[in-house]
């Protein structure tokens, strides 16, 4: 073949939840690398006990065969309304993004490291993510747009992540991937006329994934002290606005989904930030001050922020491109303004492991 041929991956057709998943805006979950021979040199012997015990239940799989689909919920469950098509599409190739980009992580991660204690922390979190990843692929393939996992993974960009941005990043992630499942879960064991797509019934035990995953992390960071002392304050600050702000935006794209479910996308988000909020006084040194309304303000300031720049990327043009940027310049005004708020310190003591809120 000669230099001039263009790639097989290059010219292959691809559906639009492929395309979809493959974005990379602010918004869009990412893919990440990183540091490989420090991540190998991480020393968990300080919460040993704790450590074992956490593998034990990995190792005991208790939803292996959780993530199997009836026949007879095999099938086309696209005659939603277009409105709720449309954002129930987007939920699942947002969350089947994020759940393989912890997939492809947690692999790369397995094969490039030694470390016996984290090589196998992190083969059982692949294990999970991929049969996650794969459930929720199960179900696009009803609409006829399965998502291509492995041009998936071939194409999207990565981004690098020192570990313990990592860490920070992807605790944060997996908490909140579990505060949204319960809390979906709840509303729909309440309201059961309101589940108007069977995926919902996976998510209780779905979630206990989510909620393993992130004690992991936990126990990762409370091994290594310095990750939550000093400067790292200012950056797990910066993480936890990052990822909370990030999820109000995103939620405030889909109003029909959340008017499906009975929740307005504010309401949804308070309880889920909240019991993400409870949980994370487990290991980080503060929480964000969720009762003040500033901070509440500075999240719809950035939603509105973020409509602006979608309507003006439809509109194109130079002028357009001046706006956004001016509008980015915004955002950062914002997110600083909100991110000098004073945050509430933890009295939680640091040295246990929480068991999941129902």
């Amino acid at each position: 073949m000669s230099a001039s041929t263009t790639s097989m991956d290059s010219v292959r057709p691809i559906n639009e939840s492929t395309d979809r998943a493959l974005e990379n805006t602010i918004l869009s979950p990412r893919f990440y690398t990183t540091d490989f021979d420090e991540m190998d040199r991480f020393d968990i012997s300080s919460v040993k006990p704790e450590w074992d015990k956490l593998m034990q239940e990995f190792d005991q799989d208790i939803n292996q065969a959780h993530f199997q689909r009836p026949e007879d919920m095999s099938k086309d469950y696209s005659h939603l309304p277009d409105g709720l098509y449309q954002e129930f599409l987007d939920f699942l190739i947002s969350s089947i993004t994020s759940e393989f980009s912890g997939c492809v992580l947690y692999s790369e991660i397995k094969k490039s490291i030694n470390n016996p204690d984290l090589k196998s922390l992190f083969s059982y979190m692949a294990r999970d993510e991929s049969r996650h990843a794969g459930f929720i692929n199960q179900w696009l393939k009803d609409f006829g747009i399965g998502v291509d996992l492995g041009f998936l993974a071939r194409t999207k960009k990565y981004t690098f992540f020192k570990p313990k941005f990592i860490f920070y990043a992807t605790y944060l992630s997996e908490k909140i991937g579990y505060a949204r499942y319960i809390t979906i879960y709840r509303i729909i064991q309440n309201k059961p006329e309101l589940r108007f797509h069977p995926i919902f019934l996976w998510f209780e035990k779905w979630c206990n994934d989510e909620f393993r995953h992130g004690e992991a992390f936990a126990l990762l960071m409370r091994s290594n002290p310095n990750l939550l002392s000093g400067v790292n304050k200012l950056w797990i600050r910066f993480f936890l606005l990052a990822v909370y702000a990030t999820m109000y935006v995103r939620d405030h794209s889909r109003p029909e989904f959340h008017k499906a479910l009975g929740v307005s996308p504010s309401d949804y988000d308070r309880k889920v930030l909240q019991i993400t909020s409870d949980i994370t006084k487990q290991v980080f040194p503060f929480t964000i001050d969720l009762d003040n309304p500033r901070l509440w303000e500075g999240f719809d300031k950035l939603r509105r922020i973020s409509d602006e720049v979608e309507e003006l990327k439809l509109i194109g043009g130079p002028l357009s491109l001046i706006k956004r940027g001016y509008l980015a310049a915004c955002a950062m005004v914002t997110f600083v303004k909100i991110y000098t708020m004073p945050v509430v310190p933890n009295e939680l003591p640091q040295d246990i492991r929480l068991a999941p809120v129902w």
